[in-house]
């Protein structure tokens, strides 16, 4: 039996766009599960409206809180995880799901498509590189993603479920991810189970986005032994031309000093545009050249931003009230 999972918080209008296609794909058998954290809009009311299961936290304790709670009031072997701003294709489930007919296959996610309807560049730009990555990325992967993802109960309960440490929507689908390595379960990436991102981003809350929820746990993550994967943004062109937008903008602010500096941080800045080249290509075919020129210096925000919150998190801690005295425990529970 299939139990699919939806976590929100004040989505009310979402809902309207993504759980009805999504109840039109359900296998039958399947149970739709939304958890209601802590809205103020009346989402819960929508969702259970237009028929799923819904249970509520008073408080809102974030979304790998309210996924394990979902997970918790479960009937089904296999929990599927989709968030509350993503609209299914008709496809998306039986992709999803392909990969654990292999009973050697613990956990598979997707990826976003390519056709997002906020047509802001800043929203185009950070639905179209997730899209890239994912699809570029090996089928064997090494984390895991919630927006479309799906994982074995057995599996997801063994590893004690999301870490509730995170109030905010950050890395606890990567940090489970690890986990799931760790425990030696095969992970696989679905490229064609795709799903409409809805989500519309400014530069302001991509910035913060990247900084506060991405680049700073995951320092954390990998000061903690749990290293970097081998794909997805971090392959070898991704860390180099990281390393070039770093090193480029020190000899930047250091020509300031000694100007001769100056062709030398242009010449580092280049090659890492250079680098991004098939994301560029990419986002030119899919949207046009004056947004791929758009893109290259969104990109170099981007690494940026990477690197500033890689520095914050390497040397400060998370927050105690960040950190819960154990992993979730009420997994399979009532």
């Amino acid at each position: 039996m299939l139990s699919v999972i939806v976590p929100v918080r004040d989505g009310a209008a979402l809902l309207r766009e993504t759980l009805p296609p999504l109840l039109a794909i359900l296998p039958p058998g399947a149970e739709l599960l939304v958890v209601d954290d802590g809205s103020r809009d009346g989402s819960g009311d929508v969702a259970r409206g237009l028929g799923a299961r819904v249970f509520r936290l008073e408080a809102s304790r974030g979304p790998a809180a309210a996924r394990n709670r979902g997970a918790a009031e479960a009937r089904g072997d296999v929990l599927a995880f989709l968030d509350a701003d993503v609209r299914v294709h008709a496809d998306t489930l039986d992709r999803l799901l392909a990969p654990l007919a292999d009973a050697a296959v613990a956990a598979s996610f997707g990826s976003y498509d390519d056709s997002p309807p906020a047509r802001s560049w800043v929203s185009l730009y950070k639905n179209l590189a997730h899209h890239f990555v994912h699809q570029r990325s090996r089928d064997e992967a090494s984390t895991f993603w919630a927006a479309c993802g799906a994982v074995r109960r057995v599996v997801f309960e063994s590893a004690g479920g999301f870490d509730e440490g995170y109030r905010r929507p950050s890395i606890e689908d990567v940090e489970l991810g690890y986990r799931l390595r760790a425990g030696a379960h095969r992970i696989r990436l679905v490229g064609g189970a795709q799903v409409t991102h809805l989500k519309r981003w400014t530069l302001g809350s991509w910035l913060a986005s990247d900084l506060r929820d991405r680049a700073i746990p995951w320092a954390r993550l990998v000061r903690a032994g749990r290293g970097l994967p081998p794909d997805l943004n971090f392959t070898p062109r991704d860390r180099a031309a990281t390393i070039l937008v770093g090193f480029g903008l020190l000899a930047l602010v250091t020509s300031i000093l000694e100007p001769r500096l100056l062709a030398l941080a242009a010449t580092m800045l280049v090659v890492a545009v250079a680098l991004d080249a098939p994301f560029l290509r990419f986002a030119a075919a899919r949207v046009s050249p004056a947004f791929a020129l758009a893109a290259a210096g969104l990109q170099l925000l981007h690494r940026l931003a990477g690197l500033l919150g890689f520095a914050v998190g390497w040397v400060t801690r998370r927050p105690a009230a960040c950190q819960p005295p154990h992993r979730q425990t009420n997994i399979g529970g009532s």
